[in-house]
């Protein structure tokens, strides 16, 4: 059976906002007087992971309860942030969800917070491509888990859809919601058993018939 929906991740696949998020948390952490600067470099280290597993990881010096309060500030913050400011775009990346829409399904799941995916699509306008979007601030489990909820809510197969995102984590929960993967080899990782791969986000326009 060919494919008939995808789902894509959001950092590393679609665009690169660590440098934007960097920024909107150093102003959260003075704000709150902390005498800590967030880089760009420490957010594309933890892109990807679970929302909690980023404040242990970023924030591992304060208190947990403490770490989640600043993390759910900073993400607050980050989504007004990046509604207003977004981030950067893969190349050709409208033009190619336009292409795609007229033949597939496309949805997005990510282990953002809640109101992350909202702010892409709100500043890009986006919305119109995005059939549906699921994340970890909405569900509060695995990747994987989160691909299974959105796909039965939307009534997609198992065998007519792909996930497309750039890192193992992905891999592993496309994989766990027993779906193929396609590595988004231009992001933030590698991947050792990806199905298929591209270099390009306009590759898929290419990829897709054939799979």
């Amino acid at each position: 059976m060919s494919i008939k929906a995808l789902i894509f991740d959001m950092d590393g696949t679609l665009w690169d906002s660590a440098e934007k998020v960097a920024e909107s948390w150093t102003v959260v952490l003075k704000k709150r007087g902390l005498d800590k600067v967030i880089t760009t470099e420490d957010i594309q280290g933890v892109m990807g992971l679970p929302m909690d597993k980023i404040a242990d990881k970023l924030f591992a010096e304060y208190p947990e309860e403490e770490r989640m309060d600043i993390l759910d500030e900073c993400g607050n913050y980050e989504n007004e942030y990046l509604r207003e400011n977004g981030g950067v775009l893969y190349p050709y990346l409208e033009e190619t969800f336009a292409k795609l829409i007229e033949n597939y399904e496309l949805y997005i799941v990510s282990n953002c917070q809640s109101g992350y995916i909202e702010a892409f699509l709100d500043h890009y306008d986006f919305w119109k491509y995005i059939n549906d979007i699921l994340c970890w601030g909405d569900t509060k489990v695995s990747k994987g888990e989160s691909i299974k909820i959105l796909m039965e809510k939307n009534g997609l197969s198992t065998e007519e859809t792909a996930y497309v995102g750039d890192i193992q984590g992905d891999c592993d929960s496309a994989h766990f919601a027993g779906i193929r993967f396609i590595h988004a080899a231009y992001g933030f990782g590698e991947v050792v058993d990806k199905d298929e791969s591209i270099e390009a986000f306009t590759e898929l326009l290419e990829l897709v018939p054939t799979m």
